[in-house]
């Protein structure tokens, strides 16, 4: 299973449908990426979502024309750009991008989406994104006004539980998520407190301390957290303690091209575990900011970080180096089929 940060949309409405259609450069590439890796299954965050998942399905269609068949899609509508009509972030305007349940130019910009080989269960899948942020255990909440804070979600974009029946014994939930930035926040630095929180929500629902209770089957945790354990940005506690989860294990997905790219020498982390490329000067450089975490009970055969080196066969697939389609590398985690057996006792 694979979680990229595919970046395919954000300009406006149908946009990104547009460009899946029309077989552009950069869905075209980012469609042979996801061949070459073959999931069985995949969460991108970062693609346009509308009511009917038509951008969604013609992604389906783009990759199983170039030989892997997902055919099963889902997504939740998304925080992204949904309008509040009201000022959250002070400026003295209700009307910007900023004045939504996660910051966007219109309704569902760049949001959340699952592609897999086996059916999903719909009735079961769960959306935690109405939760709302003073409301978590130990919120880190920026001096805002009450009023804001009586309607201000959590999610940036989302928080989701979303079980897949991949045999009559064999389910899996799927924990996804896809934080928002912890810069940007203005002066009550808003962005960097609820980037913490929205990984912090993890923990706290692994540990029971929330209204929704975990699953019982077993389940791997896909997301964004835009949050680094060491490097950049942010507040690292959240996902040093997230990473250190004892219901969770983490694989360490590395790569090559990201253990040769690293060009900062203050770098703290692992530069092979890294999972963006952000080279340019004075930004925070390479860092690992995606993840797949499989639950203590599921065993991992291999794991990777689709990142070739400059002189590898494979380079092609990342595109122009000077102007490429996403900074973001797909993540991808294999897990051994025999343990995802479920307990007689489903959620």
């Amino acid at each position: 299973m694979a979680f990229w940060r595919v970046d395919l949309g954000g300009r406006g409405p149908g946009y990104a449908l547009a460009d899946i259609l029309a077989q552009a450069a950069a869905p075209a590439l980012k469609a042979d990426m996801i061949n070459h890796v073959a999931p069985d299954i995949l969460v991108l965050s970062g693609l346009d979502h509308d009511h009917d998942l038509h951008a969604l399905q013609a992604l389906r269609d783009l990759i199983a024309a170039r030989g892997h068949d997902l055919a099963h899609v889902f997504s939740f509508p998304s925080n992204a750009g949904l309008r509040t009509g009201h000022d959250m972030n002070g400026d003295g305007r209700s009307d910007t991008a900023d004045d939504t349940q996660g910051y966007g130019l219109f309704r569902g910009a760049k949001a959340l989406a699952v592609l897999s080989r086996w059916p999903i269960d719909l009735t079961a899948a769960r959306d935690f994104s109405g939760f709302l942020w003073r409301d978590l255990p130990g919120a880190l909440l920026p001096p805002v006004h009450a009023d804001v804070l009586a309607m201000q979600r959590l999610s940036s974009t989302g928080h989701w539980d979303v079980p897949v029946q991949i045999s009559p014994n064999k389910r899996l939930h799927l924990l996804i998520y896809q934080a928002g930035p912890p810069v940007f926040g203005g002066p009550t630095d808003r962005n960097r407190l609820r980037n913490h929180d929205e990984t912090a929500f993890w923990t706290l629902f692994l540990d029971g301390a929330l209204p929704m209770p975990p699953p019982h089957a077993p389940f791997v945790l896909l997301g964004g957290s835009n949050l680094d354990p060491f490097d950049g940005d942010g507040m690292h506690v959240a996902m040093q303690t997230l990473l250190a989860h004892p219901a969770l294990q983490d694989p360490l997905p590395a790569s090559l091209g990201g253990l040769r790219s690293s060009r900062d020498a203050q770098h703290r982390g692992p530069p092979e575990l890294d999972t963006v490329d952000w080279p340019q000067a004075g930004g925070p450089g390479n860092l690992r900011v995606s993840y797949v975490l499989p639950s203590r009970s599921l065993r991992v055969r291999d794991s990777g970080v689709l990142w070739p080196d400059a002189e590898s066969p494979d380079t092609h697939l990342l595109g122009d180096p000077e102007n490429p389609p996403t900074r973001h590398r797909l993540v991808w985690v294999d897990i051994e089929s025999a343990s995802l057996s479920s307990p007689p006792l489903v959620d």
